[in-house]
């Protein structure tokens, strides 16, 4: 499946993005947003990871693509697709340090929930966010995501603790 927008667009994972994800994975930079651990990861651990997305019967992972030049930036996901419930989880890396802070992690995101509201008919999308990722949250908030929670002191990075704040947005809220 294939989701266009003005720069970019989403296709399916597969087991041919293993290499580009191992990349990202790795950058420690990249993962020190997104990931609790910052642990290397070997090549059989990513491949194994992208398998467990490919194959996953309550995920959706997607890769973001530059239209113009069909390059991998990085990866969005609905993962544990509660569809009885209709809820997911969402997640975004934009592993392609060029591309940050250039309106791609939004524009990717925001076709990832029209097709979690619009196609997936989900009530709700969920995510959590590392209370010192300020640029992230501040994404998440023009979205129309509001705070749900947050797991206090979480998190040591940097030599100090953090938050992990739990965001969620419901289809009614949801800023098109």
């Amino acid at each position: 499946m294939l989701f266009s927008g003005e720069r970019i667009r989403l296709r399916k994972m597969s087991n041919e993005d293993v290499s580009v994800y191992h990349k990202w994975r790795n950058d420690i930079e990249v993962m020190q947003f997104t990931n609790p651990s910052l642990d290397v990861f070997t090549y059989a651990d990513t491949e194994s990871f992208v398998n467990s997305v490919v194959d996953s019967h309550n995920s959706k992972g997607y890769i973001i693509e530059e239209i113009n030049t069909d390059k991998p930036i990085g990866v969005t996901s609905l993962i544990n697709n509660d569809f009885e419930n209709r809820n997911a989880e969402c997640i975004i890396d934009i592993g392609d340090k060029d591309y940050w802070s250039k309106g791609f992690g939004r524009e990717a995101f925001k076709l990832l929930l029209d097709f979690a509201f619009k196609e997936l008919n989900l009530h709700k999308v969920y995510l959590r966010v590392f209370s010192f990722n300020e640029r992230a949250i501040k994404l998440y908030q023009n979205l129309g995501f509001d705070e749900e929670g947050k797991l206090k002191e979480q998190l040591y990075r940097d030599g100090n603790w953090h938050d992990i704040i739990f965001m969620g947005l419901l289809k009614r809220n949801y800023k098109e």
